[in-house]
């Protein structure tokens, strides 16, 4: 019913165990490879956090081709962004190096600027080193819709990419805006919101939400979309790297009606919150999201939080569309058999949980992604797996799995014995950084050490809300000094 508030599940604990992988074949020997390396198809989906149906992240959501691509390999039902924010997640995982090791921490930063990075050799990179064609649409670097400077400025990496859609310097195509006064000034468009109110501060127009009334054809992420269903049914003469970026469901959510109608807002459901958080969170994590609390008072005074919840399923449900667009595209493909796909978001996404609106924070909310990996030859249909991984993963997966030695300093872990058998056994907790603090998250448990050395510890087995911080009860000294050995040496701290 629409007045009850949803709790997440604790879906780790609920979803199919899955199979064991099947044993990697030779890519020579697979039909119609030819004896070549494998192609990848790359699809990045922004802001998406665990409300996908096959996570189980919230109740009747429509997303029936992420779970279609979920269930042909490997789901990652416990996935997790290296930084809770666009540029240093992409710059993390295009690179292979944590925030803390290329002083990475925030979307003003210009990525290949950090000294770490500047010569790094993005994921891109290597596969043209081996020879691949290397071409990408849309967001897989930072970009926004809105705004092309400041935090905004589009971060692509023109020497990365063979081509780009719709071009090296300008990853995002150019948007509808529903708002009639919309206008640019400064690298930044400009327009009056479409979601109105009354009462208290408005926040900035870009948290805004509306039905539009024109065909998907309008939309930029559909005009990807279209650009990577033509590459597709090229005639490819060496193997592919096809990088899809899909900017919804970023803000704002400006969305084709139809989709908006498939979640009517008398059976919205608001998101299960605890009243008295702010008990049990040390003023280092208070402190974090805080501006965004105006905005959760503007949603309250005005009674949109329904409106703004309709707008992100919405906005979820017409990204599921284009990724099923590509989705079919490569099943009609000569090349349907021997494509590695990897979908993943950058990273997850609050919606007034802790009174707090988007990312930015060190919470399960910003931190769980959505990321499933399928690999012909090795993954079985149907993998779940609950182990802890990262955004940081991806690139030395891929590695391994196209056959090169490499000396590459990627500071994650291969994923091939978890996409070979779903349930291998594993002890590992991965790490998600936000400016001078970090979060470590294991099968069950998550920590967060702030800065200033206050901690939170939520134990996922009895609390999967992380309503009740367990940090400072000495009986789990040992639970967090375990978990702390996680935490990474900071090569480049964050600078205020």
């Amino acid at each position: 019913m629409g007045n009850e508030f949803w709790s997440r599940r604790n879906f780790l604990k609920t979803v199919g165990l899955g199979v064991a992988g099947l044993p990697l074949s030779s890519w020579a020997s697979r039909p119609g490879q030819g004896g070549g390396r494998p192609n990848v198809l790359f699809i990045a989906v922004d802001d998406l956090n665990d409300w996908v149906n096959c996570l189980g992240g919230y109740p009747g959501v429509q997303t029936p081709n992420l779970d279609r691509l979920a269930g042909r390999g490997v789901l990652f039902t416990n996935a997790h962004c290296s930084s809770p924010s666009c540029n240093p997640s992409r710059a993390s995982l295009m690179s292979g190096i944590r925030p803390t090791t290329s002083g990475v921490y925030e979307n003003s930063q210009i990525w290949r600027d950090s000294p770490v990075l500047k010569s790094a050799i993005t994921i891109p990179q290597y596969f043209r080193s081996l020879g691949y064609r290397v071409v990408g649409g849309g967001k897989i670097f930072h970009g926004l819709s809105w705004i092309w400077a400041r935090y905004g400025k589009d971060l692509n990496d023109p020497a990365c990419w063979d081509e780009y859609f719709p071009s090296k310097t300008r990853s995002i195509p150019e948007e509808y805006w529903p708002n009639k006064d919309a206008r640019v000034e400064n690298d930044e468009i400009v327009a009056t919101p479409m979601a109105t109110g009354d009462k208290g501060v408005r926040p900035p127009w870009y948290f805004d939400w509306a039905p539009v009334d024109m065909p998907d054809e309008f939309m930029s992420d559909y005009k990807v979309a279209s650009w990577a269903l033509t590459e597709l049914q090229k005639k490819q003469d060496r193997p592919f790297f096809l990088a899809v970026g899909i900017f919804k469901p970023h803000i704002p959510w400006y969305v084709p009606r139809k989709y908006m109608e498939m979640y009517p807002l008398d059976k919205i459901h608001l998101p299960k919150v605890k009243e008295n958080w702010r008990e049990m969170t040390p003023p280092a994590g208070q402190e974090i999201g805080a501006e965004r609390r105006e905005w959760h008072k503007w949603v309250l005074d005005n009674d949109q939080w329904r409106r703004a919840i309709q707008g992100y399923l919405a906005g979820i449900s017409f990204a599921d569309s284009q990724v099923g667009r590509v989705l079919d595209a490569l099943e009609a493909s000569p090349y349907a058999d021997n494509t590695i796909i990897v979908l993943w978001s950058d990273n997850g996404f609050h919606l007034g949980e802790r009174e707090t609106w988007e990312k930015f924070t060190l919470w399960e909310e910003s931190t769980r992604i959505t990321f499933t990996m399928t690999v012909p030859g090795l993954t079985r249909p149907g993998g779940q797996c609950r182990r802890a991984v990262s955004l940081l993963d991806i690139y030395p997966t891929l590695v391994e799995l196209t056959g090169k030695n490499s000396e590459l300093p990627l500071e994650g872990t291969s994923l091939v014995p978890l996409l070979k058998n779903p349930q291998a056994p594993s002890d590992r907790a991965v790490v998600c950084t936000w400016l001078d603090s970090s979060a470590v998250r294991s099968e069950r448990w998550r920590y967060i050490r702030y800065g200033d050395g206050s901690e939170e510890l939520y134990d996922h087995d009895s609390d999967p809300d992380e309503f009740f911080n367990l940090a400072a009860k000495t009986e789990y000294e040992s639970v967090k000094k375990d978990l702390a050995r996680w935490l990474p040496e900071i090569k480049i701290p964050y600078k205020k």
